[in-house]
């Protein structure tokens, strides 16, 4: 399959994975449309893509703000129909602590981001996607959501949350439509969530985002059933 002329979206395409993926969709032909929190960090990733010769449309929302999401599927679906492609990566860290110290509140907006804000985002998305010819969603997860460690318990609950969401929604539209979801694991990945997990690693010994997204790109362009999960080495 092409990418060229598809209709994608991406969360979290402010910097890290999120803007690499977008910028390397932009490349093999698909309109990408930009989304995350900053408007001015999405307007230099935009600027990038139409400098390369790509297209692509920012649309600045907070992801927790559930009436936005409604908002950007209903602005979708009327000026594109259909939406092809929906990569959801965008997701917060929160803080590393032991499961009894774990903040209740700050816990709350983890959860909130990483998995209420996904299921909202599949739901508004759910109709747009069934328009696709070949509807693909591709969810960003981490390890600790299936093999837990210390310190972890807070986001790795909610990765396992996230997984649990999207791969049922692979099971229930397989057999009735074109939508096919993938769960994929980027390990190791130069971000700014990794040097914050991670402050005193050497950024250089960690795979860039950009190898991240050549492997959503090119499983993109594969035929794979959903609950595909694959981890990026």
């Amino acid at each position: 399959m092409t990418l060229e002329g598809q209709l994608a979206l991406v969360t979290g395409a402010s910097r890290g994975i999120g803007a690499a993926t977008a910028k390397a969709l932009a490349a093999e032909g698909a309109h990408v449309i930009l989304t995350a929190r900053s408007a001015g960090a999405l307007e230099a990733v935009e600027e990038e893509i139409h400098a390369a010769g790509g297209s692509a449309t920012i649309a600045p929302l907070d992801l927790t703000e559930t009436d936005s999401i409604a908002r950007l599927a209903t602005a979708v679906a009327e000026r594109w129909g259909a939406l092809d492609i929906l990569v959801l990566n965008a997701a917060t860290l929160g803080s590393l602590s032991a499961v009894p110290a774990i903040d209740p509140a700050e816990f709350a907006r983890v959860m909130t981001l990483n998995v209420s804000a996904q299921a909202a985002l599949i739901a508004a998305f759910d109709g747009p996607l069934r328009k696709s010819k070949h509807g693909r969603v591709i969810a960003l997860t981490s390890s600790v959501g299936r093999k837990p460690r210390a310190y972890w318990g807070a986001y790795g609950a909610s990765k396992a949350a996230m997984e649990t969401l999207v791969l049922a929604y692979g099971e229930e539209v397989e057999a009735v439509t074109n939508i096919r979801v993938a769960v994929l694991d980027p390990g190791a990945t130069r971000t700014k969530m990794r040097e914050r997990a991670y402050p005193g690693e050497d950024p250089a010994s960690v795979k860039p985002p950009e190898a991240v997204a050549g492997r959503i790109v090119a499983l993109l362009t594969e035929d794979f059933a959903s609950g595909y999960i694959e981890r990026v080495g």
